[in-house]
């Protein structure tokens, strides 16, 4: 069974910045997608960001600029830099992971990806 560990999120004033990580060491594949979404009280789920084994990236256009998805050090890991934080930022993240790689993409991860529990990220303004 897959399962994925998430670290980071918290608390943090308008501006600032967070990173979560999230590794799945149990995927034997070497090939995969690596994911977050995001979602607020009320709001639908939505797609943050996405990266490849290869390092192709994509992002919502919400987050563009301000938000980098990186490769990690270890095996199937990954990591997403938040910086210049909105209050819009406020939700529950998600780390997801397809292994191994179809087509990347937050539609992809949504219908065939595994999720972690989610962790909390809170902007304040």
């Amino acid at each position: 069974q897959v399962q994925l560990t998430e670290s980071g999120g918290g608390s943090v004033q308008a501006g600032g910045s967070l990173r979560l990580s999230c590794a799945a060491p149990r995927v034997t594949a070497s090939s995969y997608c690596m994911g977050w979404f995001r979602q607020a009280p009320g709001e639908e789920r939505e797609g943050v960001a996405t990266i490849d084994s290869d390092g192709k990236t994509d992002y919502a256009d919400s987050v563009k600029g301000r938000f980098t998805i990186s490769k990690g050090n270890s095996k199937n890991s990954v990591s997403l830099q938040m910086s210049s934080l909105k209050p819009e930022d406020t939700a529950m993240y998600y780390c997801a992971i397809e292994a191994p790689l179809r087509d990347c993409s937050s539609g992809a991860l949504a219908t065939r990806g595994y999720w972690d529990q989610g962790t909390q990220v809170t902007v304040s303004s």
